[in-house]
């Protein structure tokens, strides 16, 4: 998160933007709130370990008419807050980025990162890790959907897009650089099991919704875990 909040603070001077940075502190335990305030966030406390309900209650206390949403994991820089502005001022309902890792990853890896980066500009689907929307829309389409414990943000982006083509304002995937996010995941599991968790939603689209099978977006394999360190691995 340190990072996340640095990249943010050497993105943001010179776009002409007034700014507000809430940090969503989700049951953590491991300094999370201390560590937020000490760069000068303004931290919110959601005691459900749900990455829906992290996402909805820091809407909820931001007062300002754009939000973007970002995992505690993922970098940007000013070309990325400069696109997400120009997107807005130019009426978009909201969108999102390509995203890439931090780390060396296998073929394997790259080229499913790479189907996902196709797929999210393909679709108008736009990746969690950074999401921007018109708050105005995000309070019409109800938020995020609260009874899923992963894949929320596919939903929202599906919600985003029909309402604000209602409105005659489209969804978009910014054709810039990716957001970069950590790879931690790709060397915590095997590569068995990442593909058990894509067969698991793509044969049951419903998996999101039990905890049990959304078990990869909310445990640390025991080697990356201690008594000081077991936050939610999707901080917002």
């Amino acid at each position: 998160m340190p990072r996340t909040l640095e990249s943010l603070r050497s993105a943001l001077p010179g776009l002409g933007l007034e700014v507000e940075v809430l940090v969503v502190d989700n049951a953590s335990t491991d300094g999370t709130m201390e560590v937020a305030c000490a760069w000068g966030a303004r931290v919110v406390c959601e005691p459900e370990r749900r990455i829906a309900r992290a996402r909805n209650t820091g809407a909820r206390e931001a007062s300002a008419p754009w939000l973007l949403f970002l995992d505690a994991d993922t970098l940007v820089t000013a070309e990325h807050l400069a696109a997400v502005r120009d997107a807005l001022h130019d009426g978009f309902v909201g969108g999102g980025a390509p995203v890439a890792l931090d780390a060396s990853v296998s073929r394997l890896y790259t080229l499913g990162l790479g189907a996902w980066n196709g797929l999210s500009h393909r679709l108008g689907l736009a990746a969690g890790c950074f999401l921007f929307a018109r708050a105005e829309f995000h309070d019409a389409v109800g938020g995020f959907d609260e009874r899923v414990y992963a894949g929320d943000e596919l939903g929202y982006s599906r919600a985003l897009r029909r309402e604000g083509s209602r409105h005659g304002l489209a969804l978009r995937i910014l054709a810039i650089r990716p957001v970069v996010s950590s790879a931690r995941k790709v060397h915590w599991y095997a590569p068995w099991q990442h593909a058990l968790v894509l067969l698991t939603f793509l044969l049951f689209p419903w998996a999101g919704r039990f905890r049990r099978l959304s078990w990869f977006w909310y445990r640390r394999p025991a080697e990356h875990s201690n008594a000081s360190v077991k936050r939610r691995d999707d901080g917002q």
